[in-house]
């Protein structure tokens, strides 16, 4: 399946494009991931600092077949964890995702990139339907291809092409041979034994890999920076999740609204992570930014003690610890909220109150006729200020209690 393709990208550069297309055919090739060959990662490990880690430029290439007539390919481009290209699989073209995605390739180069990817998808669809048989490929199956290179502190740092069937490793390309990946079984052999033949075929990528790859990927990198090197601080808060069953409690972190994506989030009991700590998948926030949540279940009173501690690149080495302590800190605001409250109340009160009396005690002559007489308790003025006084007081009370009663 892959000779005939690399076949036809040798027919390309060997006829009319020669020189361009080639230069431009690793750009077909940089469909992987740098930390596992055949899916985005996650990153839950503690390197949270992004800059120390080499940055990878990966493709994407994911064919299933579901018999000998009926195929369907999907097709990303990724620079780190970052989207940056897709495959329109309708108009048969690149999807550049961001105005720097061209990076510092020019526009015929970018035109002659779009002519391969369609000869592309289209020869490999339709070569692998011819040779299913041959290579014992038994429908339905999948195929994944991946390839791409590194780049660490503005220097190439290697390259990678690897081959999947039915998500299992399948075969790779190393030095300068192609080789089955161990356990593959006897196919891989096969397919890689024909492949070693054509040594003209092996040059090409490796010149792809080595090469091409790394300059597309400098020339992204330089374009892209101003988004790579984006900083965006995480906000973190606690809560109470579902309980787990009678005597525990689920504990919930949230981290929210950091960027670049890798982040370091654990539940900790001192300077020793809690057992059973879950780390859900990383979600894509409208705004472009990112949010996580981690959970751990315990027993109820051996909460006391624990905090989730939060590290990013963002923050500059200052880790985010939110301690546990069975109260959140909304309700403690609520509460002394709603003390402050009584007390401006009892002010307000005992101000009708004392500006009532000292209305009570003027002369006569003074007063305004056209009011009722005020020395009289129930007087209507006095019931006035004593209804306003306690409305004002059922209705803080009433809202305050019921919105503690919630939150408890």
């Amino acid at each position: 399946m892959l000779l005939l393709l690399l076949l036809l990208f040798k027919g390309l550069c060997c006829h009319g494009k020669n020189t361009a297309v080639a230069s431009l055919l690793p750009c077909l090739y940089t469909f992987s991931t740098c930390h596992s060959p055949l899916s985005v990662p996650q990153d839950p490990a503690p390197h949270y600092l992004a800059a120390e880690e080499p940055l990878c430029f990966r493709l994407l290439h994911i064919s299933s077949f579901a018999n000998h007539s009926w195929a369907h390919n999907q097709g990303s481009a990724w620079l780190g964890e970052l989207q940056t290209h897709g495959w329109d699989t309708i108009l048969g073209t690149i999807r550049f995702l961001w105005p720097w995605s061209e990076g510092n390739f020019s526009k015929e180069e970018l035109t002659h990139l779009q002519e391969l990817f369609q000869l592309y998808f289209h020869g490999f669809t339709r070569e692998v339907q011819a040779y299913a048989s041959q290579f014992q490929f038994e429908y339905p199956f999948e195929l994944q291809i991946s390839a791409g290179c590194t780049m660490h502190a503005g220097d190439a740092s290697g390259s990678f092409f690897n081959g999947a069937y039915q998500g299992l490793d399948f075969l790779s390309f190393q030095g300068s041979s192609w080789k089955p990946s161990p356990g593959a079984g006897s196919q891989a052999q096969n397919v890689c034994k024909v492949l070693n033949r054509y040594l003209d075929i092996k040059e090409i990528v490796q010149i792809l890999l080595w090469h091409t790859c790394p300059r597309f990927l400098a020339g992204l990198i330089k374009a892209g920076k101003s988004e790579l090197e984006r900083q965006v601080k995480p906000e973190a808060w606690v809560s109470k999740g579902p309980s787990p069953g009678p005597g525990r409690l689920q504990l919930v972190c949230h981290v929210s609204g950091f960027h670049p994506k890798p982040v370091w989030v654990k539940w900790m009991r001192g300077e020793k992570e809690q057992a059973g700590t879950r780390r859900g998948d990383i979600l894509p926030n409208a705004d472009g930014t990112w949010y996580l949540r981690v959970t751990v279940d315990v027993v109820a009173r051996e909460a006391a003690g624990l905090s989730c501690r939060v590290k990013h690149s963002s923050l500059g080495g200052h880790d985010i610890i939110i301690h546990w302590d069975g109260y959140s800190i909304l309700l403690i605001l609520i509460c002394l909220a709603v003390i402050v409250t009584l007390v401006m109340l009892a002010v307000i009160g005992s101000v009708f109150i004392k500006h009532s009396s000292n209305w009570n005690v003027l002369s006569p002559h003074v007063r305004n006729p056209a009011f009722p007489n005020t020395q009289d308790p129930r007087s209507s003025g006095h019931q006035l200020c004593l209804a306003q006084e306690s409305w004002i007081k059922n209705r803080f009370l009433k809202k305050w209690k019921t919105i503690l009663t919630q939150l408890w």
